[in-house]
């Protein structure tokens, strides 16, 4: 197994030989393994142990195990505790879900702050194995079949090729110490169930159920990369990138046969789970929308509009003082006087600038804002009844700002100016607001 391994990193991953290599131990049989293997190929590695305080004395004695290691081989350890549990329910997740974040942010903090290059974990072919099974019994798309990855970023699993049995014959050749998890006999987990009663079902059937699986894996990983070249051939046809927002071209998309996959593939890294609310929302009326934690799919006439949806903040004021010529947060504002009136537009305004009550005050539209429009003397109107009537998508809406003098709207930028601030033939200073 040794000289296995040997071939295998200096094939797959020629560059840990120079680096410094953080191994994530638990105290298992597997990351036990992983270390001694290591330790005699003479790789640079510390160790890093998690103790996640969910088997009372039993977690302690494998720290102190992990602790002794160390120090006997002379290998540099760090140690962390986590009170998971307590984490879990301050964050509603599962336990095993709650340990895994809680690891792997510990991981990266500790590349950065000891200068680590790269996190190597103890993952095997049997766990390949249990991945696959699990997230065949819950359903998932080709990504969720094609297996652990040999490499995600920064971390590196290089005992993917080897099975448990290997790793249990190396470890008794080598009389190899390590510490039993009693949780690993429990069937309360569903990779234990398979563990324990499914995969040795399946190796009974098949002798060399391993070495076909690991094909199969191998030839689903083809395809997941012929999909992945189509998904971006045919994405730069329908998509659109503009500044926070990805827009999805409705005409084209419905033009692909099969476009429901195109959108699973496009969309599944933005962590949208409820697939038949956005296929719905191909053909649903405009404004209808789907979220994930994360992101909003709108549709919006012709279009599908994919945006991090926004965080709540204060409510934002910025001010314009007299004189300004220009301002460049939150919008590009041009101010200057002019002696007359040339063309105004959506984008150019002219007002009368001895009606302005300084500082001017730019913020985000409010429901419940009304102003007079231009041209309609002494009659109000709503804001929200402006959008409506300008058929503003809901980004559009958002993304709205107006401009204030005191109490009276004087500007709803880009859209309309208020009657109130209009020029007229007793106007004496002449203020050119545009919005470049």
């Amino acid at each position: 197994m040794l000289e296995r391994l040997k071939i295998h990193l200096n094939k797959n991953f020629p560059f840990l030989e120079n680096s410094k290599l953080l191994l994530a131990v638990s105290g298992g049989i597997d990351s036990m393994v992983l270390v001694h293997l290591l330790h005699q190929l003479k790789y640079s590695i510390g160790l890093c142990h998690c103790n996640f305080q969910l088997r009372g004395l039993e977690s302690f004695g494998d720290q102190d195990f992990i602790r002794q290691y160390a120090d006997a081989n002379e290998i540099p350890l760090f140690l962390t505790q986590f009170d998971t549990e307590a984490f879990a329910i301050d964050y509603k997740l599962s336990t095993q879900i709650a340990a895994r974040e809680l690891r792997y942010n510990w991981f990266y903090e500790l590349l950065e702050t000891e200068n680590y290059d790269y996190i190597l974990t103890a993952h095997h072919a049997d766990d390949n194995i249990e991945t696959f099974l699990i997230n065949l019994s819950r359903g998932t798309g080709l990504e969720g079949l094609i297996g652990i990855p040999t490499r995600n970023n920064k971390i590196i699993r290089p005992l993917l090729p080897f099975t448990r049995a290997e790793i249990d014959h190396y470890a008794k050749e080598n009389t190899i110490q390590w510490r039993e998890d009693s949780s690993n006999a429990s069937d309360k987990y569903l990779r234990n169930k398979i563990r324990h009663h499914l995969v040795p079902l399946l190796k009974e059937l098949n002798p060399k159920f391993i070495d076909s699986f690991q094909k199969t894996q191998s030839y689903l990983k083809e395809s997941q990369e012929l999909v992945e070249d189509a998904s971006i051939m045919v994405y730069q046809q329908v998509a659109k990138e503009d500044e926070e927002m990805i827009i999805f071209d409705l005409k084209q998309l419905l033009r692909l046969p099969n476009y429901k996959s195109y959108l699973y593939q496009w969309l599944h890294e933005f962590g949208f789970t409820a697939w038949e609310d956005v296929y719905a929302l191909v053909e649903s009326q405009s404004g209808k929308q789907v979220f994930s934690p994360h992101y909003r799919l709108l549709k919006d006439r012709e279009s599908l509009i994919l945006s991090a949806l926004l965080i709540d903040k204060p409510e934002q004021f910025f001010f314009v003082e007299k004189n300004v010529t220009e301002v460049n947060i939150p919008l590009n504002l041009a101010f200057c006087k002019v002696d007359d009136i040339s063309a105004a537009s959506n984008s150019v305004i002219f007002v009368d600038e001895d009606k302005l009550v300084y500082p001017l005050v730019l913020k985000k539209w409010e429901e419940g804002d009304s102003f007079q429009p231009f041209g309609m003397n002494g009659k109000s109107k709503k804001l929200s009844k402006l959008f409506k009537d300008e058929k503003l998508s809901l980004l559009e809406k958002e993304n709205c700002w107006v401009l204030w003098s005191g109490n009276q709207i004087v500007w709803v930028i880009g859209i309309r100016q208020d009657e109130r601030f209009r020029t007229d033939d007793s106007t004496q200073n002449i203020l050119k607001i545009a919005l470049q």
